[in-house]
């Protein structure tokens, strides 16, 4: 299940959504809003998407963890508009028999959204707003 959306993501139906009885591991990464950037105070972020090509990667990324991974469950939601420090931006979490699976394919995932999907990310703070490019840490 994949999902861009402006509403808040609640963690614990995004737990619920990958619960499966043969399951072993879920694991679940969240992304939130933090108050500084480069020893920079952050008010706030806002996220805008392409949706239906954000949506469509996001689709690709999780048939290729299903291809790579013996997982049970995927779940990926990301939020857009504006959010305030403390928020969730990001989820993805993922079940499989096993935690070696569940946490590389939930790292993998965050990763590949990062890096691949069209989502662009414009920072509030104190000596003003500007868009930023997205980082990837493997």
């Amino acid at each position: 299940m994949i999902s861009i959306t402006e509403k808040p993501i609640d963690v614990n139906k995004l737990l619920s959504d990958v619960s499966d009885e043969s399951s072993g591991a879920s694991v679940l990464f969240t992304g939130t809003v933090r108050d500084h950037n480069k020893q920079e105070k952050v008010s706030k972020l806002y996220y805008e998407a392409y949706h239906d090509m954000a949506e469509k990667i996001l689709q690709e990324i999780e048939n290729e963890i299903h291809a790579k991974w013996k997982i049970k469950k995927f779940v990926a939601i990301h939020r857009t508009g504006t959010l305030k420090v403390g928020e969730v931006s990001v989820a993805v979490a993922v079940s499989a028999e096993h935690r070696k699976e569940a946490f590389e394919a939930c790292r993998f995932g965050i990763n590949v959204i990062k890096e691949k999907a069209p989502i662009w990310k414009k920072e509030f703070a104190e000596s003003g707003s500007e868009w930023l490019e997205g980082v990837i840490t493997k």
